[in-house]
């Protein structure tokens, strides 16, 4: 039987810009931090940020969070064994054994980590609130959430998921394939 992987999927040619997502990824998993941003990172406390590619033909908003590496440099750097893969193949963060030195989020090369102003720990996606609700056997709160559909979440080692019909159908791209960190976050670039 293969491993499981669990992956996000946005598709950049869906979004309509709304942010539902990044509202929804807040409430759910920083409820202590309800329409706060992250201080020094103009960006609601949220493990999904807005970047916008302006070198694309026209420019493009990609809303990213953790690419759930399967090489994560997150999971290499941490001195304190903190940083693990859990068997759903998502990076996991034990705050039992993280001290906040922070070396993940410097290591990320996707700067889809932060550190919370109130405990000093790293963030990240998936956020507790969103791992209950996976437990639970629902999608994590961005996904529910995208008014037009534009997140999927799934395990793209199950040929038979919707996340994986869908990148058998659609163009999609993964951000920094250079780097060698195998991301497990997918963007529809064409349908």
């Amino acid at each position: 039987m293969t491993k499981k992987q669990l992956a996000h999927l946005f598709d950049a040619t869906k979004c309509i810009g709304c942010q539902a997502c990044v509202v929804a990824c807040n409430e759910t998993n920083y409820p202590e931090m309800i329409g706060r941003e992250v201080p020094g990172k103009n960006w609601l406390a949220s493990n999904i940020r807005r970047i916008t590619l302006e070198k694309a033909r026209r420019p493009i908003q990609i809303l990213v969070q953790c690419q759930q590496c399967a090489d994560a440099p997150c999971v290499k750097t941490c001195p304190f064994g903190a940083n693990y893969y859990d068997e759903n193949g998502l990076v996991r963060n034990d705050p039992k054994r993280c001290i906040g030195c922070n070396y993940c989020i410097a290591s990320c090369p996707y700067d889809a980590r932060w550190s919370h102003p109130i405990t000093g720990l790293p963030s990240k996606c998936m956020g507790e609130g969103c791992l209950e609700r996976v437990h639970d056997g629902l999608l994590p709160a961005c996904v529910s959430a995208c008014p037009v559909s534009a997140r999927m979440f799934g395990d793209v080692n199950d040929p038979n998921s919707p996340i994986s019909v869908k990148l058998s159908v659609a163009k999609s791209q993964k951000l920094l394939e250079s780097h060698g960190t195998k991301p497990n976050f997918f963007v529809v670039v064409q349908k």
